[in-house]
């Protein structure tokens, strides 16, 4: 069938390959141009160590807390027809399309000291989440629930939901059947998701900057220290860049069924 299609044409052949190359010759450039010799030193950095440890922590406490409150939302739009579920939909996906700087505005604006919740919160209890590791877990939290929720509600709706019917019919509730029939079935959708919300929690820059600025040993991750020694020293954030390049070429690695399989 295909070979009857004939040649690919050159209009779409070329837009495509310059394309890729759009896409492939910066990170080979990045790659070139990092300083071996000096790489272990940039890494081993008290200060490298530091803000790795810190990425390390908020995105995986912010993915599982994703986890824990995108699971139950991303069934919700999967699987209960109710009033003005499109508009919850349209709603979750908002963080992806705002801008991480306006995405740490509002953080401020509701959990700040002086914020909706940040206010009465710090008067009853003392804390406040601006400039602390929880506040890095709360913009952590709020920049990837999206990809959580999307990915996952893609997979419940992929897995058949006769399933569900029988157990209801068997005498399940809808809890059981929510834990031994619909998430068993979803599972690597609900991996990929965790992934992907992990990894893009790893790479946040701009609402955690905004919400809890850049403190060593606290709020400053591997985005933030790069982007601050950038300024100072290129081939350190050469060399630091080189390892978020690394994760990201591991979450495609770990989910290679989906990108990386064949059709």
């Amino acid at each position: 069938m295909r070979d009857r299609l004939g040649r690919p044409p050159a209009l779409l052949v070329v837009p495509a390959v310059v394309a890729t190359l759009l896409l492939l010759v910066p990170l080979v450039a990045m790659v070139a141009s990092t300083d071996w010799q000096a790489l272990p030193d940039h890494l081993t950095s008290r200060t490298a160590l530091d803000a790795l440890r810190i990425s390390l922590l908020t995105s995986t406490v912010a993915i599982a807390f994703c986890l824990l409150l995108g699971l139950p939302l991303a069934w919700l739009l999967a699987r209960v027809d109710f009033r003005g579920r499109g508009a919850l939909r349209a709603l979750v996906t908002v963080p992806l399309v705002l801008p991480p700087v306006v995405a740490g505005v509002a953080l401020r604006s509701a959990f700040g000291r002086t914020g909706l919740v940040g206010e009465p919160l710090l008067e009853w209890t003392g804390f406040a989440f601006p400039f602390t590791t929880w506040g890095v877990v709360l913009a952590h939290v709020f920049v990837s629930m999206p990809f959580v929720v999307i990915a996952i509600e893609g997979a419940l709706r992929s897995a058949d939901p006769r399933y569900d019917d029988a157990a209801a019919t068997l005498g399940a509730t809808r809890w059981t059947t929510f834990r031994r029939v619909t998430v068993p079935l979803a599972l690597p959708g609900v991996v990929a998701g965790t992934v992907l919300g992990w990894a893009r929690s790893l790479g946040e820059f701009g609402a955690t900057i905004t919400f809890n600025g850049n403190y060593p040993g606290t709020t400053q991750t591997m985005p933030t220290l790069i982007y601050v020694t950038r300024q100072a020293d290129q081939d350190a954030a050469l060399s630091l860049s080189l390892v978020m390049l690394l994760v990201s070429i591991g979450v495609l690695v770990a989910l290679r069924d989906h990108w990386l399989g064949t059709p």
